[in-house]
């Protein structure tokens, strides 16, 4: 069986992912900050699926804590063919010289950052193998900025250069690395933007109808199962109902 390492699993995406890996027959490396749900998800996956689970609770941020869960992998676990840098966030929605300094030292520290703590302690198992896949969970916003978004818009920018970049340091390894940019989802990522007020989340879906994680699941199912000769680059997906960062058809 082949193993996938998933950072962020304990909310939206990474949660989905982590169901949808399972029932591809993938065991597990499961991350994220909140124990609770962490031990609460390995458990839930380990009643529906015939899969090994391994749970890392860290925060990404934190390079050390990086490096000693990542070195804390038993061999069973080692060979992994599928890392998934899921973690992320948006913090405020303010014009920039509104915004607070720490939301931007936040979203720089989880989205660029620990995306890159994450992929250089796991690359170089890769490469010794000739094997392996890298998907970063990126954002339109990573191709086009919006307004009161300067900040995260470039975090998602950054990880679309650092995903270009490997995918040309590492073609010669014979591992693939993809990005998926969704558009609006709904999950709890405009709630930690507006800093858990669900009246504003709720707000930015208004008058149409959003994706969900689910439908990210599919993109990453997609992208894990095309053949080896095959590499999906990158996708971007996006409501029906969104043309790009800023141009939504709401019906009120």
């Amino acid at each position: 069986m082949k193993t996938a390492l998933i950072t962020g699993t304990t909310s939206g995406f990474g949660r989905a992912f982590a169901f949808r890996l399972a029932q591809l027959g993938y065991n597990l490396i499961i991350t994220g900050r909140r124990a609770d749900r962490l031990n609460a998800l390995t458990q839930e996956l380990k009643h529906k699926f015939p899969i090994d689970i391994l749970s890392l609770c860290f925060d990404v941020r934190d390079k050390d804590a990086c490096n000693q869960a990542i070195s804390s992998i038993p061999t069973f676990f080692e060979n992994i063919d599928i890392l998934v840098n899921n973690a992320g966030l948006a913090a405020g929605a303010l014009p920039f010289a509104e915004s607070e300094l720490t939301d931007f030292e936040q979203m720089i520290d989880t989205n660029v950052k620990g995306l890159l703590y994450i992929t250089k302690l796991i690359v170089p198992r890769m490469i010794e193998r000739k094997s392996g896949h890298i998907i970063n969970i990126s954002s339109i916003a990573g191709i086009e900025v919006y307004p009161n978004g300067s900040v995260y818009c470039a975090s998602k920018h950054a990880v679309n250069a650092i995903t270009k970049g490997l995918r040309l340091d590492l073609v010669k390894y014979g591992i693939k690395v993809s990005s998926i940019s969704p558009g609006m989802v709904e999950t709890e990522f405009s709630i930690v933007r507006y800093h858990g007020d669900e009246e504003k989340a709720k707000a930015v879906y208004s008058g149409l109808i959003p994706l969900n994680a689910e439908d990210i699941a599919d993109t990453l199912e997609f992208i894990v199962t095309r053949p080896a000769h095959v590499s999906i680059n990158d996708i971007q997906i996006n409501p029906t109902q969104q043309a790009n960062t800023y141009v939504a058809h709401r019906v009120n």
